[in-house]
């Protein structure tokens, strides 16, 4: 059984089969975008391809085709918080007289296609793509062979939502509950051990500087899980449970085990450059903010699902507690920022699931480690 099917629809199905299947690109809807297919994998240096089957028969009317795209791409850079986006501009009916030549866009590379033989011949899309010089366009009327290539459109599809079920989907909350429990034994403990509570705090392991320089480094570690007062341990108990849940059931328990360790760390080393000689500092809120730098490097590689999150909860709660860190006296608001800036990096260092490669990870860990061998030679060169 044979049905007709135009030269642009062939060519429509074979690029959008190339793209999907073997790129990793994802359809997007563009609202009043009639006779083009919008294509978006930010994970790609060409982060959009637009293939557009309208015939554009003069230069005014593809300056305009231009400005329209434009138009459409600043939508998409705020949507994904991309700073930066190039495209690939597929032009299906252009007429002969427009020469692309002429037209210079530093973010908009224009290429016109006439036939399905054009797309492995291109250069540009063979500089871009390069397997797409060896990929077969041999889609044809038959019925069949249409149906088998929505079918590998389809399947990629279900793959990615697959992976977005994986990562999404609600999971067993267990080490945030672990640290919260943990920080409300060690309140009461600190109650009890001794008459004098900072004596009590002392003893359990909080920051202090002397006490560190003199060898006591498990207070880098031990003064997360102490507390000041109840009402100091109901705030940050909130905040982990509101915070370290999302991170735990995005992340993993193991990676939100070893990024909440190593935000710590960092919150710790920060606070001991700012600390005074008889100040001591403790709280978890410097790995909660390791948890905000989690969130943040989560949200930025999740940023097509949770864009509008990450602009409109996630980098607003980070000020707003930056700020008031600043604002009010008796907060270590040097660990917050390290917390932060630790939590940001151990994500980057630990990975996350479908998004991160080895060369990232890699980055991660010697930035880290560079951060924190530069915080302790500079600790010491103050004592």
């Amino acid at each position: 059984m044979n049905t007709l099917l135009s030269n642009k629809d062939e060519i429509i199905m074979s690029l959008v089969h190339y793209f999907v299947t073997e790129e990793n690109y994802t359809p997007i809807n563009v609202q009043g975008a009639k006779n083009e297919v919008w294509l978006e994998n930010l994970e790609n240096p060409i982060k959009i391809v637009r293939i557009n089957s309208k015939y554009i028969h003069n230069d005014e009317q593809y300056n305009m085709d231009l400005y329209k795209m434009n138009f459409v791409m600043r939508q998409i850079k705020r949507k994904t918080l991309s700073f930066k986006m190039n495209a690939l501009n597929i032009c299906l009916d252009l007429n002969n007289t427009i020469k692309l030549e002429d037209y210079n866009n530093k973010y908009i590379n224009t290429i016109s296609i006439d036939n399905i033989k054009d797309i492995a011949k291109n250069s540009l899309l063979g500089n871009f793509f390069p397997k797409i010089k060896t990929n077969s366009f041999k889609i044809t009327d038959n019925l069949e062979q249409i149906i088998n290539v929505t079918q590998d459109i389809n399947k990629k599809t279900s793959k990615e939502n697959d992976k977005f079920e994986d990562v999404f989907r609600p999971k067993k909350i267990i080490m945030t509950k672990i640290i919260m429990l943990l920080c409300v034994i060690l309140y009461l403990v600190s109650l009890f051990l001794t008459d004098n509570f900072n004596l009590s705090l002392i003893i359990l392991g909080a920051n202090h500087k002397e006490l560190v320089m003199q060898g006591e480094f498990w207070r880098i570690f031990t003064n997360a899980f102490l507390h000041g007062s109840l009402w100091h341990l109901l705030i940050n108990m909130y905040s982990l449970w509101i915070i370290g849940t999302q991170v735990e059931n995005y992340i993993g328990k193991v990676k939100f085990l070893i990024i909440y360790i190593l935000s710590i760390i960092m919150a710790s080393l920060f606070s001991l450059l700012f600390l005074g000689p008889n100040s001591i500092s403790i709280g978890a809120s410097g790995a909660i903010f390791g948890l905000m730098g989690a969130l943040l490097y989560f949200g930025y590689h999740y940023r097509l699902y949770l864009g509008g999150v990450l602009k409109s909860q996630i980098i607003p709660i980070i000020i707003v507690n930056l700020f008031l860190g600043f604002s009010l006296n008796g907060i270590d608001n040097a660990a917050h920022i390290g917390g932060l800036i630790g939590g940001y990096l151990a994500t980057m260092a630990v990975g996350l699931k479908y998004k991160s490669n080895k060369s990232e990870s890699i980055n991660g860990i010697i930035v880290y480690i560079l951060l924190c061998a530069f915080l302790i030679y500079a600790l010491f060169r103050l004592v």
